[in-house]
């Protein structure tokens, strides 16, 4: 079973492809979709795109998102709420299911602790999937959402205090549904 993790982001979208078919996850594919569009709606489009053709080529099972979190700044979390809710609409339409995870469980499942910086889960990231080279910060954040689902998935994770699991049930289209 392949699994989508997705960081998403208005300028960056990181995405990791783990193979989660056996007790140990194996690294596939990661990366970023660099958006280059200035107006919000040809950004939303090029993550849906991107994402689209991610599934395409990969043919995930399951697709995994980080949570929102608050931030100081409205606008950013505004725009970050957008990016990710184009991803979930992106993965629904594919008949994917959606699990989301909060950023300290995150960091939590794969540093071993919710306060973990960028920097620590770059390298538990690399450590636990034995890469060759360091990811990019938004790559890394895409394969630690990955690994997290795929420990959840093997029920290695509690809920906790570290924000929570929340599956949505697998979907069809939106087009299906009828008024």
């Amino acid at each position: 079973m392949l699994i989508l993790g997705i960081d998403p982001g208005s300028r960056l979208t990181g995405y990791g492809v783990l193979d989660a078919s056996t007790t140990t996850p194996r690294y596939v594919a990661s990366g970023c979709i660099r958006i280059q569009a200035d107006d919000l709606a040809q950004k939303l489009a090029q993550i849906y795109a991107g994402i689209s053709e991610l599934i395409a080529v990969h043919a995930p099972g399951e697709f995994a998102i980080e949570q929102v979190f608050m931030s100081k700044n409205a606008d950013s979390a505004l725009k970050l709420g957008q990016a990710r809710g184009t991803a979930i609409v992106c993965a629904a339409n594919h008949g994917l299911p959606v699990s989301e995870y909060g950023p300290r469980q995150i960091k939590q499942a794969v540093a071993g602790t919710g306060s973990a910086d960028k920097a620590q889960v770059q390298h538990m990231v690399t450590a636990i999937l034995g890469l060759d080279g360091t990811p990019q910060a938004d790559a890394a954040d895409a394969l630690a959402i990955a690994l997290t689902h795929a420990h959840a998935r093997q029920g290695l994770l509690t809920a906790g205090s570290f924000g929570g699991h929340r599956r949505r049930r697998r979907g069809t289209s939106w087009r299906d549904f009828q008024p």
